[in-house]
């Protein structure tokens, strides 16, 4: 790692000297955005400062609602109508931009300063072709017309990794996957060649491999565009893959902001080391991770000193009383933070801020005391899928989503299931609550086969025993119904209750069981923040009294510190219930943290099964190793140092060589032919 190291810190080093021999090339001062609603003034942007340089990448992260979108979309003139700046100045190429008229915005907006926007879906027009859409921003902004504007096109289509980028002129978003269709959004934020791309949460919705491939995209194109670039993000594994310096936001403010390296390895901000504790790679499976308690302050209200403090365990009584300035740490780290102060206490930064430094991702503390259900040798088997076959359609348009997959979850274990988008895990997920009836195969629940034709009663057996948190809080969530009848509508549709009281008081348990005001019952899904509305979805599974949960994405929406708290929630639950999950993610930090066995799914087949630790120590299978290799490594020394691996299924020949499912070692399984069997016992040293 030192030799990494060294090598960073001459990066980083060199990036200091150049950020203070320059003037900011843009310079937002004492900005104050507020917002009129129901005639209210919430004030989203309190007086937040923030300078950015040429050629540089800074990041701005934070929790939702902490700001980001909102000041980064005044640096292009595209606040909502309720919205104003009444406060400061944000000073660009010699104007300040806060007095731009509209006519002059739009010499502004896309050729000096472009945003790429968090949903490449709704950014899009589905009427309109891929092509139309880049070419209209060709001919807007590079001056281009006819054959001169298709041909740069599609050159653009092509420099943003596009293949056959005459074909895919042509077509439509809905004919684009969401890596695919999140180039093209680049494509027309890059057709405008602007000084000051702004990228907006752009991989949020990406699978880990997906993600480095845009990440690498979005570097070379600054490169070779010579563009300064302002990522948005909650994901601070992005963070340290792409940011020279990073900025810290909090209740519309700025409060911490330096060099990376300094952010990531010598923050002073209680908020910073809040969010960094929060992570999964620097937690100790079997144990809590740190999440930040209570929730940001409301904005409508004014606030009296420190806005985190309330949250902060560490607050000192100044913090309450009385807002701190920014204090300078180095000549490149400021921080908004009372303990900076000489007056103040000294107070030690948390271990996990001092892990991260040594932490290479490849050794993983574990709870020495943590109760393995998989290694018991009475172990109990609750699910076995055996020769399970999924398949959409018939016919010519038969679509086979999986594909002879074979497992068993044993009580009391998390199971994860790994892959891409489109590699059928929720496909499976959803097949073994009988929401997709299988095509081949059998499943058993506790013995008993629960697809097909089943009895009445073994079917009302299921959806009790059975239960699923779906990925997307909102969209799962009737948003014209209160939480009360939201929780309950499983007891109410089949009768699972004495009376009307006994159905108040069981939904009044299970919502103090996932940690929720009984008071909520009352309100609706959009009164509640994301990590609430999934704590609703937790609550409407496990009123049910289930045996077994799967948890389809439920954290992948979520950010960093809301992720802590539903990852210790469903560990404790587990507990105190005895529950059985499988957990369906794709990004494999945290599928490390809460699962007892992986397996890893492509193409609705299984290639891969192993012990978590195992899987990560030992992975074989070269789709695996892909997975592995684009996983987000919060140390920005060992994320810009690894090594991006891409799988190529051509590397598998299986026409004469048919390959099997075997157990390779003890519970390690792996999908092969006899020669990738030898070569991977070979690579075993067995």
């Amino acid at each position: 790692m030192s030799d990494n190291k060294d090598i960073h810190v001459v990066d980083f080093d060199a990036r200091a000297r150049q950020v203070l021999s320059q003037k900011p090339l843009l310079s937002a001062k004492e900005l104050e955005v507020t917002f009129s609603l129901r005639g209210n003034q919430l004030t989203a942007i309190r007086r937040a400062s923030l300078d950015l340089y040429e050629g540089e990448t800074l990041a701005i992260v934070g929790e939702s609602g902490s700001g980001k979108s909102v000041f980064t979309k005044c640096f292009v003139g595209m606040l909502d109508k309720n919205g104003s700046i009444t406060h400061g100045s944000i000073e660009y190429d010699g104007k300040d931009l806060t007095k731009l008229t509209e006519k002059e915005w739009l010499k502004i907006r896309g050729k000096k300063i472009a945003m790429v926007t968090q949903d490449p879906m709704t950014s899009l027009n589905p009427l309109k072709t891929v092509g139309y859409q880049i070419q209209e921003s060709v001919e807007l902004h590079q001056g281009l017309r006819g054959r001169a504007a298709k041909e740069e096109t599609i050159r653009i289509l092509d420099a943003v990794g596009i293949p056959d980028p005459e074909r895919r002129y042509k077509q439509y978003p809905h004919e684009f996957s969401g890596g695919m269709r999140q180039r093209v959004v680049i494509a027309i934020a890059v057709a405008c060649k602007p000084q000051i791309l702004i990228c907006d949460e752009p991989t949020t919705a990406l699978d880990v491999t997906i993600q480095a491939q845009i990440l690498d995209l979005i570097r070379r194109l600054q490169k070779e565009q010579n563009m300064t670039i302002i990522y948005i993000t909650h994901d601070l594994g992005v963070v340290a893959n792409v940011a020279d310096r990073v900025a810290v936001m909090y209740a519309g403010q700025v409060i911490e902001v330096g060099m990376a390296n300094e952010v990531f390895f010598d923050p002073w901000h209680p908020y910073t080391w809040a969010l960094l504790s929060a992570l999964p790679q620097l937690g100790t499976k079997g144990e809590k991770l740190p999440a930040i308690d209570g929730t940001p302050p409301n904005l409508f209200n004014k606030i009296r000193g420190d806005a985190f403090a309330p949250r902060n365990k560490k607050a000192l009584n100044i913090d309450f009383l009385e807002e701190p300035p920014m204090y300078e740490v180095t000549s490149t780290h400021m921080v908004k933070a009372w303990i900076r102060d000489p007056r103040a206490p000294h107070i030690e930064q948390p271990q996990a801020i001092k892990m991260l430094e040594t932490n290479d991702n490849k050794s993983k503390g574990t709870d020495p005391n943590a109760y393995h259900p998989h290694l018991d040798p009475n172990r109990e088997a609750l699910i076995e899928v055996k020769d399970m076959q999924v398949t959409f359609g018939s016919g010519r348009k038969k679509f086979i989503a999986v594909d002879h997959v074979n497992f068993t979850i044993y009580k009391g274990e998390t199971f994860a299931l790994v892959g891409e988008s489109g590699s059928g895990k929720t496909t499976i997920g959803r097949a073994l609550v009988r929401i997709n009836p299988i095509t081949a195969g059998e499943v058993f629940l506790e013995g008993n086969k629960i697809n097909g034709k089943i009895s009445r009663e073994q079917d009302l057996n299921v959806i009790r025993s059975c239960q699923m948190i779906f990925q997307d809080p909102m969209a799962s969530l009737n948003e014209r119904a209160k939480v009360d009848y939201i929780v309950s509508e499983g007891l109410i549709n089949h009768h699972l209750y004495k009376d009307e009281h006994d159905r108040q008081d069981k939904v009044q348990k299970a919502l103090q069981e996932v940690g929720l005001l009984p008071e909520f019952s009352s309100r609706f899904p959009h009164e509640f923040s994301g990590g609430q509305r999934q704590r609703i979805g937790i609550a409407r599974a496990l009123i049910m009294q289930p045996k077994f949960v799967v948890a389809d994405e439920p954290i992948s929406a979520l950010d960093v510190s809301i992720r802590a708290q539903v990852l210790n929630l469903l560990n404790d639950l587990k507990k105190s219930r005895g529950l059985t999950y499988m957990f369906i993610a794709h990004d494999l930090s945290v599928v490390r943290f809460i699962s007892d066995r992986i397996a890893v799914i492509h193409k609705g087949r299984i290639v891969e099964l192993a012990e978590a630790e195992e899987l990560f120590l030992h992975p074989l299978h070269p789709y695996t190793k892909a997975l592995l290799s684009a996983v987000p490594n919060p140390n920005p020394y060992l994320e810009r140092s690894k090594k991006l691996l891409v799988y190529d299924p051509s590397v598998h020949h299986y026409e004469t060589d048919k390959p099997v499912w075997v157990e390779i070692l003890p519970d390690h399984y792996i999908y092969g032919n006899q020669s990738e069997l030898d070569g991977y016992r070979k690579e075993l040293g067995i």
